[in-house]
């Protein structure tokens, strides 16, 4: 069976009884007598809409908004297949739920929006936020994205959340903070490389200030962006500044990190023979095909340390790393907003978890023994529960820092001990 035809085939309903596609809903309550009926619905349902009424937050008590995700797309810019339409980005948006479920037990809800208008699609998410504990925006193209994230942040008073700019950026970080101890490099000496001036690049470059890096060279489709050039829409134009660099080769020389989110073998094996003489860092993030593939970049630097969005190679870049423990975390203390401090919380957890040992099950799941922080090992895998842990503890706990939490007398302790029985239970071990 081909590749294509055995994803084909798991889409559509396998039984008499299955539904096509890949979520659908799960009942919490019983109604199979009169009595749970009229709990279920009328007369019963009156009473919690008459306690909410008066108190909007008591809907975290009495209904799933407290663990429920609205990922809403207008299909502009899914996955590497760009402006492929609202409906036909269906099916990754419902893949996202499949993982907010399978890596953190969040409920989430896909929405598709027939509209390309920045106005509307604004308006459409404000006035439906109310229902859900989170808004996670998904494949929404730029420059439109930060306009559209940046205003519903304001306007809303649940979490909004643009997974394809941050995602990536808390990762990448997180692997950033573990070479610098590995390297003894200061971060605000670092020359950092960002191919890709899209969402996700510019909230990589973003994060990247915000840890302490100083200098940053960004380059779009038509090269080095900067203070000479007047093409530069507002997002560009901050990391626009005096540079004689012009194209990829020139701004490698000396880099100390290159980040790739553009496309497959735009880097030259010779170009980071010229990179820093210290520890230098790519992560390669086009998928399928990288920048440049870790065998080439290895074989023309040994002591280069890679990643890349594949789960074939080590030091996977990978967005389920974050996005459901980061949502976890802020729905668990009723988050308004998801801030820059939580974010950065998620980038330290996961670094930290990287030093950790590797449990067998771990080892087994990527195929590779062994597995210990290093090199090749500077980014927790996927398949270790204690990302949940780790990461929604951390958010969790900077939400309450940061006084955006509506949970009070938050123990951090206890919440961690019931995420290690959540991880347990999503790995079928109670």
């Amino acid at each position: 069976m081909s590749e294509k035809q055995e994803a084909l085939d798991y889409h559509i309903a396998q039984s008499e009884f299955d539904t096509n596609g890949k979520t659908g809903t799960l009942l919490t309550k019983p109604c199979t007598t009169s009595e749970e009926l009229s709990l279920a619905y009328s007369p019963g349902v009156a009473f919690p809409c008459l306690e909410i009424e008066k108190d909007a937050d008591l809907a975290y008590e009495y209904t799933n908004k407290g663990n429920l995700v609205a990922v809403v797309t207008d299909g502009t810019a899914v996955l590497g297949l760009g402006d492929i339409g609202h409906l036909a980005g269906k099916p990754v948006m419902e893949g996202k739920g499949v993982l907010f479920k399978s890596f953190a037990n969040v409920d989430a809800v896909d929405i598709e929006l027939n509209t390309k208008d920045t106005e509307e699609i604004i308006k459409i998410v404000a006035a439906m936020a109310d229902s859900f504990g989170g808004i996670n925006l998904e494949d929404i193209s730029a420059p439109r994205c930060f306009e559209i994230e940046d205003r519903l942040k304001e306007i809303c008073d649940v979490p909004v959340f643009h997974d394809d700019q941050h995602g990536t950026a808390v990762i990448t970080t997180a692997g950033l903070i573990n070479v610098l101890e590995m390297s003894g490099k200061n971060a605000e000496d670092l020359k950092v490389v960002v191919i890709g001036a899209g969402a996700s690049g510019i909230a990589c470059a973003s994060m990247y200030k915000r840890l302490g890096v100083k200098n940053i060279t960004m380059l779009d489709s038509k090269g080095v962006i900067h203070s000479g050039r007047d093409n530069l829409n507002k997002q560009k134009q901050m990391f626009a500044f005096d540079t004689d660099d012009r194209t990829l080769e020139d701004a490698m020389k000396g880099a100390d990190m290159v980040l790739g989110l553009s496309g497959a073998d735009l880097i030259d094996p010779e170009w980071v023979k010229t990179m820093s003489e210290k520890s230098p860092i790519i992560f390669a993030c086009a998928n399928p095909n990288p920048e440049i593939k870790p065998p080439l970049a290895k074989e023309a630097r040994p002591d280069l340390i890679i990643g890349t969005g594949r789960s074939d190679f080590p030091n996977q870049v990978n967005n389920v790393l974050g996005f459901p423990q980061i949502f976890r975390g802020a729905l668990d203390v009723r988050a308004t907003k998801i801030t820059e401090n939580m974010k950065m919380a998620a980038s330290r957890a996961l670094a930290a978890l990287a030093k950790e040992d590797v449990p067998e099950h771990v080892n087994r799941a990527q195929g590779r023994e062994n597995m210990a922080f290093g090199t090749e090992y500077i980014i927790p895998s996927p398949f270790d529960r204690r990302v949940l842990v780790y990461v929604a503890s951390a958010v969790a706990q900077a939400a309450v820092e940061d006084g955006v939490a509506r949970v009070k007398d938050f123990d951090l302790d206890a919440y961690k001990a019931k995420l290690e029985r959540l991880a347990a239970h999503l790995d079928g071990k109670i």
